[in-house]
């Protein structure tokens, strides 16, 4: 197939892309100098209204109490010291279970369309739920959970400071979560701060990356305050990409053949933190990364200037990590369930 048309049609997609989905999370606008000339806008810094509920979601996002082996936790894959992954193919399960699937970051999360690869869960809450009963993951019960922390006097305070109410359930615990996750966005990178009219902030060959990366027609799927996360796309556009992984991408969510392969498109924010790349860990290094994407998404092979000069431009989307301190979690009391780590599944 001929390049131009693709990119051609990459490039007309962009402009659709560019508007955010109904059902993605609010973002602020930004006035700049740049605004509404680039693909990508700058990351905001975190506003929270509710401290209480955020340092909540903290303890929880933290307490290994959530998982049946009393030692998984939502920071054991999503680890903040690491760029909000575990720098894995695939994740460790309950009992050393091979995970199906690359862990995305949770760093700009909040930015995403949908969560998880093929789009299962509408927003951060509803992903939250997902893990705890997930019998390769942390292989509870929501109802186990529940039981954990409602026998912990310190949570029963916690929530009730939160939510100012007596309630304690799942859809506490995960709305929670989803507040602490909210607020874990990486603002100020040498890019934003380029977009915001610091002309010094990249180096001319950081800068012909970034020409290069809209000029072959990246900024079609990777756009946006994440730089991508508000669409999905197939996964071998040009050619097939071959992997042993049995994602099937949304069409495990939709039952449609036609949606095979199609993933959500990650956020490239901080992309240098969170190795291995695609949802089945394939590529170790930006540099495998981009050149797999060149030749499967956009039908380009780049020379190895081009292909170094697009991996700069991405380095500079590395932003202020987030400063989480580690939280004092209550500690159980006689009543509370004790960890089954090596309780068959």
């Amino acid at each position: 197939m001929p390049f131009k048309p693709i990119l051609s049609t990459l490039l007309l997609a962009a402009s659709t892309l560019l508007v955010p989905p109904a059902h993605a999370a609010p973002t602020t606008t930004v006035t700049t100098a740049t605004t509404g000339k680039e693909p990508i806008t700058p990351i905001q810094p975190a506003r929270v209204s509710n401290r209480a509920m955020v340092e909540l979601g903290k303890q929880l996002f933290f307490d290994p109490r959530l998982s049946r082996s009393g030692a998984i936790s939502c920071n054991s894959c999503h680890n903040l010291s690491m760029g909000g992954t575990d720098n894995l193919k695939t994740s460790i399960g309950h009992q050393w279970q091979q995970g199906p699937i690359n862990s995305p970051t949770v760093l700009n999360a909040r930015f995403n369309a949908a969560q998880f690869w093929d789009g299962r869960a509408a927003d951060l809450k509803a992903q939250a739920a997902g893990p705890i009963a997930n019998p390769k993951e942390m292989a509870f019960s929501h109802a186990l959970a529940v039981d954990v922390l409602q026998s912990i006097p310190g949570y029963v305070a916690a929530f009730r400071q939160a939510f100012g109410n007596d309630r304690l359930g799942i859809d506490e615990v995960t709305q929670a979560i989803a507040a602490f996750e909210e607020t874990l966005v990486t603002p100020n990178s040498r890019f934003d701060k380029w977009l915001k009219g610091d002309r010094k902030a990249l180096t001319r060959n950081e800068l012909d990356g970034y020409k290069l990366f809209k000029s072959a027609g990246c900024v079609a799927c990777h756009n946006g305050p994440a730089v991508g996360g508000n669409s999905f796309q197939k996964m071998g556009l040009v050619a097939p990409y071959l992997t042993s992984n049995p994602a099937l991408g949304r069409a495990d969510v939709t039952g449609k053949d036609e949606d095979r392969h199609h993933f959500k498109v990650p956020t490239l924010r901080n992309v240098e933190l969170s190795y291995p790349y695609f949802h089945d860990g394939a590529a170790a290094t930006l540099t495998e990364a981009v050149d797999t994407m060149a030749r499967l998404q956009l039908g380009r092979q780049f020379s190895a200037d081009e292909n170094a000069k697009v991996v700069a431009f991405l380095k500079t989307l590395t932003g202020e990590q987030p400063r989480v301190s580690l939280p004092l979690l209550p500690p159980s009391t006689g009543k509370t369930p004790p960890p089954r780590p090596f309780d068959q599944p």
